[in-house]
């Protein structure tokens, strides 16, 4: 696939299955990741890369994050907590990892984390694979984050789940250009 079609179709990919991507696969996702923009290649990020056992284990931090917020096991939200990283044979969870910099604050290297994440989307349905970006209230979650073993500065940017697509994704919206771009100054 061509690197302009693989921009222009690509779409989430929540439900997936096994098999993960192969090793070569994985390889060409990361390498993807690593070409994403970064003043000063700082490398301001770094990646963790689950399979089989691991995202068990994490499913189990998930389920005893939740546990603690809510005290109460029997609440759908605890019951639930420990299948989520179970909905993807492989998750890469990026971590953005800021480094002083005179020049680049913190949040244009929390960007370049996300373009890595973005990047790893593009080469993933490039691919032939299907894959989700997630964050919501485990990327945040102080007791996932110590789990993890995130130092104090650093932030998870993503939960990306790859494997292989379960269906059809949905249809590319139609969007119109005109609707978000506009020349400046405006006469």
């Amino acid at each position: 696939m061509d690197a302009l079609s693989a921009l222009h179709n690509r779409v989430s990919m929540p439900r997936l299955t096994g098999p993960a991507p192969t090793a070569e696969q994985q390889q060409a996702l990361f390498q993807a990741a690593l070409r994403a923009p970064d003043h000063a290649w700082l490398r301001p990020w770094r990646f963790l890369v689950l399979e089989g056992e691991a995202l068990e284990r994490l499913g189990d931090l998930f389920h005893a994050a939740a546990l603690a917020k809510t005290g109460d096991p029997t609440t759908e939200a605890v019951q639930r907590a420990r299948s989520l990283p179970l909905r993807a044979p492989l998750m890469i969870i990026a971590i953005s990892s800021p480094r002083p910099h005179p020049k680049v604050p913190e949040q244009e290297q929390d960007m370049s984390c996300a373009v890595a994440v973005g990047n790893m989307l593009v080469a993933a349905h490039a691919m032939g694979l299907g894959a989700v970006w997630r964050t919501g209230e485990p990327a945040y979650d102080p007791l996932i984050r110590e789990g993890l073993g995130l130092a104090a500065a650093e932030k998870i940017i993503a939960f990306l789940y790859v494997g292989q697509s379960l269906g059809e994704g949905k249809a590319v919206p139609a969007l119109d250009s005109r609707d978000f771009f506009r020349r400046w100054p405006v006469e």
